[in-house]
């Protein structure tokens, strides 16, 4: 097994776009191709059919590699939940909240779980591409730092330098970024590539000479044009560029400050005559046909937010008069009538009333769920999945608002549906073009027409276009060489 490296100036410069990119490049050349990153902080997870969870950026790139997402693509996955700290995520499995500072304390027995997962590829691949995360050179951490160049080193890899050129200061991105490096990890990098670039490439030739005299030894591979259009997800959910997209009707987005999953609004992007807003105050839910409060990693702290911002009022006043409310997983909870935390096991503790739009209670547990599973929607099957802490249930009878299949082929009810109320578990729900025009319909979006094509089909497609994109504007002469293609 060869590793390829993909590290960065900072954060969000477009690491794992890039990732996922050289994946489907590699896969189209029939390398048998995998992702990997050792540490991850986000609260986009994806389960894996063996009961673990993994970062939703893993599952994408393992997607684009033609593989089935196992934890071992994401030894290390920290969920953000506010003030208690993080979850820490193991190999899969859930091991309770850590403080920022109490974290670097366990940083050697991570370490031992992030080389038992490298050494798991060794046998199961043929190129490993290990994903890095911010800056390979932040001075504070590099004796600490599990994710970029210490598991290069332990592979003895090659590796990729990417600088954003979007948000301005590329040359000093790089040139900052190559002086703070040890010169044994400087004498693994194969160069580096300018990204996101908007407007006319004749408007920046050459940047390798302008940047040489700074940087010697590192060669600029290539400027890569930004393509909105070729965005599968962003590994944190949503980009600036996504707050508001689209024209039409509005279908309204709760913007909760532990808001989990961003990615499940994506489908929505592809499809015409709808506004795709994402919102924080009760001015903008005016106009709304439809309100989706997405799912959160501290539903409780959420909940208080929403009261102390008028939005729950907001939201109440909105479904008494007839608007489509939704709750996705945290989102569905928020709309019961009492969630109850004792101990604080999925963030804040406590014991409050719900907005009382659905006649459900949800009691927090030590014990997370993670599973996939088959919706159904007009003939159309696709797979969805539930990660969430808390189990909610009914004061009284109620209508389910469907019927999922589980993975062993038990059907069985899920959701909630009261009139205009929605409340569902299920992450990856709007996927299909069908369902998303049952909400349109049941919303009033008067204008809206829903892609033909499913998600998870434009997903592959864009794989495809991403590695053609990447391979035209990159010189991967280097790589393929390194690679022995």
């Amino acid at each position: 097994m060869k590793a390829l490296g993909v590290l960065g100036t900072s954060s969000s410069v477009g690491k794992s776009w890039m990732t996922t990119a050289l994946c489907a490049w590699l896969r189209g050349q029939g390398v048998r191709v995998a992702p990997f990153k050792a540490q991850n902080m986000s609260n986009n997870a994806w389960p894996t059919l063996d009961g673990g969870e993994l970062a939703r950026a893993q599952a994408v790139q393992a997607e684009a590699c033609g593989l089935r997402a196992v934890v071992e693509m994401n030894p290390i996955l920290l969920k953000p939940s506010g003030g208690v700290g993080a979850q820490l995520v193991l190999r899969g499995q859930a091991q309770g909240h850590v403080a920022s500072r109490d974290y670097y304390a366990h940083h050697e027995r991570l370490w031992a779980v992030v080389v038992e997962c490298l050494d798991y590829w060794r046998a199961r691949c043929d190129v490993l591409v290990l994903e890095g995360a911010g800056s390979p050179v932040e001075l504070n951490l590099m004796a600490r730092d599990l994710v970029n160049l210490r598991p290069l080193r332990h592979l003895d890899a090659r590796w990729l330098l990417v600088g954003d050129i979007d948000r301005g200061g590329i040359y000093a991105q790089l040139a900052g970024t190559w002086a703070l490096l040890p010169p044994e990890d400087r004498a693994r990098c194969l160069g580096a590539i300018v990204n996101r670039f908007r407007g006319d490439l004749c408007l920046f030739p050459e940047p390798t000479t302008w940047l040489a005299p700074h940087t010697p030894g590192l060669p600029v591979l290539g400027t890569v044009p930004l393509r909105p259009d070729l965005q599968p997800e962003e590994e944190d959910g949503l980009g600036a560029m996504d707050e508001d997209r689209g024209t039409g009707d509005t279908l309204a987005w709760i913007r909760l400050p532990h808001a989990a999953n961003l990615t499940d609004c994506q489908p929505w992007w592809s499809d015409q005559g709808v506004r795709v807003r994402w919102v924080a105050t009760p001015a903008a839910l005016a106009e709304a046909r439809v309100i989706v409060i997405p799912g959160s990693k501290n539903t409780l702290a959420d909940l208080r937010w929403l009261r102390a911002s008028g939005l729950a009022d907001a939201i109440i006043a909105a479904a008494r008069r007839g608007v489509l409310v939704i709750g996705v997983c945290g989102g569905f909870q928020l709309l019961g009538d009492r969630l109850i935390d004792a101990t604080g096991v999925a963030g804040d503790g406590g014991d409050e009333p719900g907005l009382g739009l659905l006649p459900v209670t949800t009691h927090f547990e030590q014990q997370k769920i993670l599973r996939q599973v088959t919706a159904d929607c007009a003939g159309r099957r696709w797979t969805a999945y539930e990660i969430h802490m808390g189990r909610t249930v009914a004061a009284l009878p109620v209508e389910a608002l469907q019927t999922v299949t589980d993975a062993d082929g038990t059907s069985r009810p899920e959701g909630v549906r009261r009139s205009n109320v929605w409340g569902t578990y299920l992450h990856g729900w709007f996927e299909a073009p069908e369902l998303r025009a049952r909400v349109a319909a049941a919303g009033g979006l008067t204008a809206y027409c829903a892609h033909p094509v499913p998600w998870s089909e434009q997903r592959r497609a864009i794989y495809t276009e991403m590695a053609a994109h990447v391979a035209a504007h990159v010189n991967l002469e280097s790589v393929r060489r390194y690679l022995g293609l």
